[in-house]
């Protein structure tokens, strides 16, 4: 792999203009106001387990439209109340099985771990579907396309508001400091964290590595690799649909999350990253409106720093957190 986009200087200066549509804040606040109307009590059910000093937990909980999703809840034993990692998870994967999440709870903090619905056949198993249908155009398989002529019917709309259901039903734990909340996740899962940074409000830190679904305008121009391919192949057989295509998507990219968010923000890109290239992720991270802070991998694809990002990760947090 050789570098292809932008040089490290340029990137450190990239802040196009991305669109943005007047009604943006209007559509993402009626669309969390109707989620959470129609919620209902989460359920965190304690499995049996043969770890020592950590609780695990299969939870239920109510994302979009008062859908129920699944999600792993790990914490120390006590009572708390102990901070709490919220982390979102890479394109096609589902929540595993809680063995898979021991890593965080380890340090003290507590661990809750989304389910994304619909996903979980590619490279680890999910128990989220996702009942709802997109009506009116078919899809390039993959995600990216489903409902994409129109913001509601969008799949990001479900998965983003599931984000942000999974944050309040966090917080509304008494063995949880809702001041020590973060966001985390890579490539799809940094790209479902900018999203919850820039519609939560309270939130304590998001840490985003690689991050995908930013600046969709420039990423299926610049880059041949999937999941982005998804929407060029899609618009290659749908020619006439370019304009609206782009319309729904600028309700859902990364760069006009970063623009309202504020909590401290803690990037990761790789520079060899054919997946999520380097000036989409730079262009969210220019774009960001709290303190923030980037790391960049000059030699690595889209695996970016892999464990020395995640000793990085738990750096940051148990500084942060006197852990």
């Amino acid at each position: 792999m050789a570098f292809f986009d932008m040089g490290l200087d340029a990137l450190e200066k990239y802040k196009p203009e991305v669109h943005e549509e007047a009604d943006f804040d209007a559509f993402w606040a009626a669309t969390l106001s109707q989620s959470r109307q129609a919620a209902g009590e989460p359920r965190f059910e304690e499995i049996e387990h043969h770890f020592r000093h950590i609780k695990i937990y299969d939870v239920t909980f109510s994302g979009f439209a008062g859908q129920s999703v699944k999600g792993w809840f790990l914490r120390p034993e006590g009572e708390g109340p102990f901070p709490c990692l919220i982390e979102f998870i890479g394109y096609g994967g589902g929540r595993n099985l809680p063995h898979e999440w021991l890593t965080m709870v380890s340090t003290g903090m507590a661990h809750f771990v989304m389910d994304t619905r619909g996903q979980g056949s590619g490279w680890s198993p999910g128990d989220t579907p996702d009942p709802e249908l997109s009506p009116g155009n078919g899809q390039f398989p993959g995600f990216m396309t489903k409902g994409v002529l129109d913001r509601d019917t969008y799949y990001y709309r479900r998965v983003f508001t599931d984000a942000v259901r999974a944050y309040e039903t966090v917080a509304a734990r008494k063995d949880i400091d809702s001041a020590r909340i973060a966001v985390t996740g890579g490539s799809q899962g940094g790209g479902i964290s900018l999203a919850a940074a820039g519609l939560i409000e309270g939130l304590d830190a998001v840490l985003t590595d690689v991050p995908f679904l930013c600046h969709f305008h420039r990423a299926i121009r610049i880059t041949d690799s999937y999941p982005y391919k998804e929407i060029g192949e899609y618009l290659r057989i749908h020619r006439d649909q370019s304009d609206r295509v782009h319309k729904t998507l600028s309700y859902f990219d990364g760069v006009n999350f970063s623009r309202r968010a504020r909590c401290d923000a803690f990037f990761s890109t790789a520079l060899m990253d054919m997946t999520c290239p380097p000036s989409t992720v730079y262009a969210a991270f220019n774009h960001y409106a709290g303190r923030k802070e980037i790391h960049a991998w000059e030699f690595n694809d889209h695996e970016g720093g892999g464990p020395f990002q995640m000793k990085k990760r738990i750096d940051i947090l148990c500084d942060r957190w006197g852990l």
